[in-house]
Formats: C-alpha cells, structure tokens, sequence
C-alpha cells in the first residue's frame, strides 16, 4: 500500500448529492501522514472548498484507524519545511473551508490525526475509538492547534491532562465532554455520519455557508464581540436580498407553515 502514489494515499469522491468524501488510504500505516500525504489533504480541501457541486465533506481513515498522525520517518520533513505554509497544511485549509465538514472517526486519531479531527465541524465517532496527544511523549510542539482548540471544547483541566499525560481520550468520554456529537458502532459509523451530511444538504446552502461561518468566526471571539459580528453578518445579508428574494422566503416559510397545519 505505501508503494502507491502519494495521490492515492488521499482518496476524493465526489458524489452526485452534493456530498464529497476523503479518504485518508494508508491502511498498513494506520493512516500515518507523510508530507506528500499532508500536501494532497491540504489541496483536496482547497478544491472541495471552491467546488459548487460540493454542499458537505465525510472525512475518514481507511482500515481500521483514522490517523495516526504524522510518520515519524519524515518527522524533520514535515516538521521545518511546512510548519507555516499554508497551501501545504490540511488544518489550515479545512479551517478555511467554507463547506461544513464531517469526521467519521474510528480507532485510533493520534497527534496530528487528533488535530484534524479538531478541525472538522461535527465529529461521528465508532464506540471504543480514542484520541491520543503524543506531543509531550516525543517532544513534538503542537504546530496545527491542539494547545489551544481542545481546552476550549472540553475544558482546561481535562485538556491538561490529555496532552501533558498522553493517555487516550476515548471516544465515550469525549461524547459526554461534548466533543464527539454521536457515538455509533463500528458498522454504523459511515450510515450516521451520511444521515448528519443528507440532512445538511436538504437546507438553503448559502445559508448553510453563512451560518458556518458565523459560528466558526465568532467562537474565536468573547461574547460580545461575537454578537456584535452575528448582527453585522445579519445587517448584510437582509440589506443584501431584493423584494423578490424577501417574496420567496415569506412564500417558502408560508408553505411550510400550511403543510405543518395540515398534519395537525
């Protein structure tokens, strides 16, 4: 498998419902990342990211890991050359993907395959799956956000102990820590994550985009200046609809309304 191109090692389907799945294909390795590797994740994102067909992302590891992190082998590779090249970083350019993306996790996510599961917007995980921060056991320093993005998910103390003991956050915990949004058996895993990327795609996509975006934007922020954004974001866009645009959303809320009483 590790004699295979490295375009290869980064599966991208493209489906006709508007949603893309990548593949992270090093099985034999558990899905250890080579900077070859890193390149094909990072320009995948790129490309989903600019892709109208696109609507949602599934991210997932072939076999029976989804990553466990960078290869070690090429340690000095990735590490000096690529540590702030953003073209070259999968992290940063799934952090700049305005598509939402979803992780469907199962065995082991170490290091940086615990980063990238970080920086997915909704994570599925299989029961007995586990999160693993290696940083402190090799001397790596955490470079694509693992010291900062965690504490704020789960809060400080847990996150200190993950990183400075590199033990396993399984992935039944972290469901309970509030982050793993579904915990599923293994056979299940892919059906779930497909059920939360459907039930994307069925809504309005520019605003699927914008509340994304929002979010993502605004969690960097304190509260305040997090509303602040919120209603300058909504100012925009209200100001930015025509009459006919406004006549179509009144039509569609009214629609709705009228099938719901029907029901009743």
């Amino acid at each position: 498998m590790d004699g295979l191109s490295s375009e290869k090692l980064i599966l991208v389907n493209r489906e006709p419902n508007g949603i893309a799945v990548v593949t992270i294909n090093r099985p034999d390795s558990l899905n250890s990342l080579t900077r070859a590797m890193n390149v094909d994740l990072a320009q995948a994102f790129k490309s989903l990211g600019r892709d109208e067909s696109v609507r949602v992302i599934i991210l997932t590891g072939s076999g029976r890991s989804f990553c466990s992190g960078v290869d070690l082998t090429s340690a000095e590779d990735v590490f000096k050359g690529d540590v702030k090249d953003p073209e070259s970083d999968p992290v940063v350019q799934m952090e700049r993907c305005r598509k939402p993306i979803i992780g469907a996790i199962k065995g082991f996510a170490v290091t940086a395959g615990f980063e990238i599961a970080l920086a997915c917007d909704i994570l599925v995980a299989a029961k007995g799956a586990k999160f693993m921060d290696t940083h402190a056991r090799f001397g790596i320093f955490p470079s694509w956000g693992l010291s900062q993005k965690l504490s704020r998910i789960i809060g400080v103390n847990k996150a200190r102990e993950v990183s400075l003991t590199a033990t396993p956050l399984t992935a039944e915990v972290a469901e309970k820590l509030g982050f793993v949004n579904h915990l599923v058996e293994d056979g299940e895993l892919m059906k779930k994550t497909r059920e939360i990327a459907e039930a994307i795609v069925k809504n309005n996509q520019d605003m699927v985009l914008r509340y994304k975006s929002v979010i993502n934007d605004g969690i960097k922020l304190d509260l305040g200046h997090a509303l602040s954004l919120e209603k300058e974001r909504a100012h925009d866009y209200y100001n930015g609809m025509t009459k006919e645009q406004f006549k179509k959303m009144q039509e569609f809320i009214a629609g709705r309304s009228s099938k719901k009483q029907s029901k009743l």
